[in-house]
């Protein structure tokens, strides 16, 4: 048979997965993308066990199902997208303990609309499987390399199509597929399927009902009066957005006394949004003034460094490069490393204009970890407050690693200034300072609290470090700018915390997470309550009850304190918790959903049919054409069913693939998010490129490898990953860090020749697996079941594995899970005599 549909049913599989990830991530929030990745594998994993409880009324009428399938896809598409769009699920709901119920409900609404999709999808592929058992690596070899294109398709098309329309592009290949099947019922399915193209394009693009929510922070300003859309960016990254309305202006902290200082507040701009969420304003014509310049939390550096060579990371629209000149920079080296706000630099974005040319000034879209790799040295490295949160692969920029750098790249009079937001949590201060503290440890400073000041607004906070001891004078200049402006001191070298906390100007009292009362009684500090404490080591218990260990590039998360050990608490106190941490919890309900399945689809091997478990082979095997199609009469063989030993080797050996494919896939795309400074760059080559070559390795496999030789090769490919993850663990943060400054396209290069060699091995412990249980098709879809059930397990548990334990200790949960695959290998054996 031809297993071209294969082919194009798992495209259309895939990217309607990622179409649908990113229509969350506009709609709602990207979070919740987790939840369709396990509907997805869920739907995978019931299709194996159906096929397996009644394997042969399926294989009978194998060839009908193929055919029919296609064009019942593309209506199940059509329908789910359709209702996924209409469903009024509201995320903030979930978190209020009154309304929480109601949106179960929708989420359950999600699931009935997407469940029918992926469970059909799944049943197409794995009755693929059984139909060909002869041929397990070819057909997962066009099962795979039809994944990476429908990987690469869809981000292809997000640079053209919004991301509300891109499923009426899925349902083609679908049809596609419907018209390659080879057998009598092709013309009629290929006929439906058109009709299902049609109808479903023509309800999906002229009634599409998806719409922005009204909790995303661009819903209110695009709704007020004369609010009007001024330019429009559509790229993998996002959707981004350039608004124009009468509440825009530049979101940067200035002194409570401006007014009195005869300085302007922050100027009206335009704002960027990306995905709904604002990221950058940008200025209007002729460019981005600076006279409040002076007044702002962020000046404070240049008034203890005249004429200083900085070295500013984030370069908020223009607004911070108008500011760093006007207080006197000789020289600014700013690296904007968000592709679009680069762009909007160099060439202007709508209306608003470009940044003009200034001898003093060097634009680059460097990764700060590669610039202060350099030999240059800076008398200021500033990183803008709104730097954060513009591009996820920007957290590495407040790594212990990027810490240490800047304190290398430092003049011996240099300071380093770093932002943290505490409208959320005033905790992430602690973190921060908690990261500094093991990066002055690394430089080899004994008493880091002498190397630190921080000083804060009622909103923000920000942290300087310096290479020295700050010196007395320099300690008395920081109080008398914060005096003039209503900033407070919450440490320097030598804080009285009392006398300190009597001259507060904006209250920030400590208030108990657990039961929401103040735990001091105002005014307070409560950075100034820890911060002495955290740099010395010793963080106290009200601290401790977070998790404020140091961010690294081994665990490159910044929004990660809540510590899930307390879920509890957590969960009692949902309705305060910052949106930034709601992955983690979403994490957690996948994990304990997607265990019930795996324990569904793992008991469903054990249930079947007790006349089957005796059963022997009573018909001949089905004959293979000249053309290499597979059995097309309409009973297969029965053979015995695994013993209970082997059953326990298949329960053992098919999730640990499913587990340790995942692993690494993560643990690949967390390592290329740091090489190209991207998380949509990263993302898409290692998905892309481990699918290809996974597919590749399977079909390598299946060409080159004779039976009698499956364990040999089996054996070669578990021991190549084990290899792999031990160099990748010993070697790859050295390869990284030194090749940060190549440039783009020889990085692309670097991260496909890594991935390369893992993902061909990769390619080929499934299908020979499947292989060794061809003479027992019933026993080959509950196999694919359990890879699906697990891989929906492996999601959810990645990410949590590195956010709690690190990149390394997830590469090494990875090696584990094939070396039990290499034990529990479920080697064919005969069948039972008659």
């Amino acid at each position: 048979m031809s297993f071209w549909p294969v082919f194009f049913v798992s495209l259309a599989s895939v990217g309607y997965e990622t179409a649908l990830i990113r229509y969350f991530a506009v709609a709602t929030w990207s979070e919740y993308g987790y939840w369709v990745i396990s509907i997805v594998m869920a739907g995978f994993a019931l299709s194996g066990v159906m096929l397996a409880l009644w394997r042969d009324r399926f294989a009978r009428n194998g060839e009908r199902l193929l055919a029919m399938l296609p064009p019942i896809l593309v209506v199940a598409a059509t329908l789910g997208f359709h209702f996924v769009t209409i469903n009024p699920f509201n995320p903030l709901q979930l978190q209020n303990a009154t309304t929480w119920t109601s949106q179960l409900w929708n989420i359950a609404g999600y699931y009935a609309a997407l469940l029918p999709f992926f469970f059909l999808a799944g049943l197409f592929i794995s009755l693929s499987f059984v139909l060909n058992a002869r041929r397990v690596g070819l057909v997962y070899a066009f099962d795979m390399t039809g994944a990476a294109a429908g990987t690469a398709g869809i981000l292809l098309a997000m640079f053209f199509v919004h991301a509300f329309f891109l499923v009426p592009l899925l349902l083609l290949p679908l049809a596609v597929a419907a018209s390659l099947y080879p057998c009598r019922w092709r013309m009629r399915s290929t006929v439906l399927a058109v009709l299902a193209l049609l109808a479903g394009a023509a309800l999906l693009v002229f009634d599409n009902q998806a719409r922005i929510n009204e909790f995303k922070p661009v819903y209110a300003p695009l709704h007020t009066r004369n609010a009007r859309v001024v330019a429009r960016v559509l790229s993998p990254r996002g959707d981004y957005v350039l608004l124009d309305d009468f509440t825009e202006r530049l979101d940067t902290d200035v002194s409570n006394n401006a007014g009195l200082l005869r300085i302007p507040g922050p100027p009206r701009s335009f704002g960027l949004y990306r995905d709904g969420t604002r990221i950058a304003a940008l200025p209007f014509p002729p460019g981005p003034p600076a006279d409040y310049a002076s007044s702002a939390l962020d000046a404070l550096p240049y008034q203890l460094v005249a004429q200083p060579n900085v070295l500013l990371i984030g370069a908020s629209g223009g607004f911070r490069i108008a500011e760093v000149l006007a207080q006197g920079a000789a020289h600014a080296h700013v690296l904007e490393p968000e592709p679009v706000l680069l762009n909007a630099l160099r060439r202007g974005m709508g209306p608003s204009p470009r940044w003009h040319a200034d001898p003093r000034t060097v634009l680059s879209g460097t990764s700060p970890l590669a610039a202060v790799r350099s030999s240059q040295r800076y008398d200021v490295i500033d990183i803008s407050s709104d730097f954060l949160d513009a591009a996820e692969a920007n957290v590495t920029a407040f790594s212990v690693e990027a810490i240490a750098g800047y304190l290398r790249a430092l003049t011996p009079t240099g300071i380093v200034s770093l932002p943290v937001s505490i409208r959320d949590f005033p905790v992430y201060a602690l973190r921060v300072l908690a990261t500094t503290r093991a990066a002055l440890l690394r430089e080899g400073v004994s008493d880091p609290g002498a190397h630190v000041v921080v000083y804060r607004s009622a909103w923000s906070v920000r942290v300087l470090l310096s290479r020295d001891a700050w010196s007395a004078a320099r300690i008395a200049a920081v109080r008398k700018f914060c005096d003039d402006r209503s900033f407070d001191v919450s440490w320097y070298p030598g804080i009285d915390v009392g006398t300190a906390r009597a001259g507060i100007y904006n209250d920030l009292p400590a208030v108990s997470f657990t039961t929401g009362e103040m735990a001091a009684v105002s005014p307070d500090d409560s950075i100034a309550d820890e911060a002495g404490a955290v740099l010395a080591g010793r963080p106290s218990a009200s601290s401790a009850s977070f998790n404020l260990t140091p961010i690294t590039l081994d665990r490159p998360y910044f929004y990660a304190v809540l510590r899930l050990d307390q879920l509890g608490t957590l969960l009692r106190r949902l309705e305060v918790l910052p949106q930034a941490e709601i992955g983690a919890l979403v994490n957690l309900a996948v994990l304990a959903q997607a265990a019930v399945i795996a324990l569904v689809v793992m008991a469903a091997g054990f249930t079947s049919p007790t006349k089957r478990e005796a059963s022997v082979e009573s018909q001949s095997e089905p004959t293979v054409s000249a053309q290499g199609e597979g059995p097309t009469a309409r009973e297969l063989p029965r053979h015995a069913l695994p013993s209970p030993v082997s059953r326990a080797r298949v329960v053992l050996y098919f999730p640990a693939l499913g587990l340790g494919f995942l692993f690494i896939e993560i643990a690949l795309i967390e390592h290329a998010t740091l090489w190209l400074n991207s998380r949509t760059s990263g993302f898409a080559l290692v998905l892309t490129g481990m699918l290809f070559f996974s597919g590749l390795g399977s079909l390598t496999g299946d060409r080159l490898a004779a039976p009698h030789r499956h364990r040999r090769w089996l054996t070669l490919a578990c021991l190549a990953v084990l290899l792999w993850c031990a160099v990748e663990i010993v070697g790859v943060q050295p390869a990284m860090l030194a090749a940060l400054h190549w440039p783009w396209p020889l990085r692309w290069v670097l991260v496909l020749a890594v991935l390369a060699p893992v993902s061909l091995a990769l390619g080929l412990p499934f299908p020979l697996g499947l292989a060794c249980l061809g003479q027992n098709s019933s026993t080959l879809p509950w196999a694919w079941g359990l890879n699906g059930a697990f891989s929906v397990v492996a999601s959810p548990m990645a990410n949590l594995i590195a956010r709690e334990w690190g990149l390394n200790r997830l590469l090494l949960c990875a090696a584990a899970m094939y070396a039990v695959a290499l034990t529990f290998y479920p080697a064919k054996r005969r069948p039972l005599r008659r």
